[in-house]
């Protein structure tokens, strides 16, 4: 019997896991874009920083909460899955994980932890011209140099180097193990074992997304008027 035989069409990435992606892929490269281009670029900078920090809070709740491939406990590497999966790194029968890889679980997690960061350093930065960040009153002098320093000399450039690692991985998959990483991103679906698990993706849950992305964008948005506040 061919592989195909053995395998059933699964939903493993949930709409809201997909989109999470793609917008989160959109905003990255608008902020590459407006970066330190005059006033009107940097105003839409901010608000696309917002916008990412409302995603990365998403994420981090979905992860909990989301369908079953999306949530942590899925694909946190442990020592010995991480071990084995670089030793059977380019062995063209090993198996291909259903969910995030452990190379890819590890990569989510860096990800979260450094736009995380970006963000919040991004809202005490001050360029020392016209446009700084909603918190820069709110912090000694000394936090607004370093957050600025950070945010544009090691935030940025780690940021641009973990977009280029992803990439490459995406594509070295597709060519050298020929597993297309990027179809299911976009439709969802893997051909993987009946007795694979699906994640759930209904209109409910969709709408348990939608509310949380709305909790999150009121967090950032209550974070973003500290000062107003203060």
């Amino acid at each position: 019997m061919t592989q195909e035989a053995h395998t059933v069409k699964t939903r493993i990435w949930d709409l809201p896991t997909r989109l999470f992606h793609i917008v989160l892929a959109l905003c990255v490269l608008g902020l590459v874009i407006t970066g330190d281009n005059g006033d009107f670029a940097m105003a839409v900078h901010f608000y696309l920083g917002y916008t990412v920090l409302t995603l990365v809070f998403f994420r981090i709740i979905w992860g909990i909460v989301g369908g079953h491939w999306s949530r942590f406990t899925t694909f946190v590497p442990s020592p010995s899955s991480l071990l084995s999966y670089l030793r059977n790194f380019k062995n063209p029968d090993a198996k291909p994980s259903v969910g995030h890889n452990p190379l890819g679980a590890i990569s989510v997690f860096v990800f979260l932890i450094v736009l995380t960061l970006q963000g919040l350093s991004g809202l005490m930065s001050d360029d020392d011209v016209s446009i700084s960040g909603p918190w820069t009153a709110l912090v000694p002098n000394s936090w607004v140099e370093f957050a600025t320093e950070y945010h544009t000399e090691i935030g940025f450039p780690l940021i641009l180097v973990l977009i280029g690692i992803h990439i490459a991985a995406v594509f070295y998959h597709l060519l050298a193990k020929k597993q297309n990483l990027i179809r299911p991103m976009l439709d969802g679906d893997k051909l993987v074992s009946p007795a694979t698990p699906a994640s759930h993706d209904s209109w409910q849950t969709r709408l348990i997304a939608l509310v949380v992305v709305a909790a999150c964008a009121y967090g950032v948005y209550r974070l973003v008027t500290l000062s107003a506040v203060a």
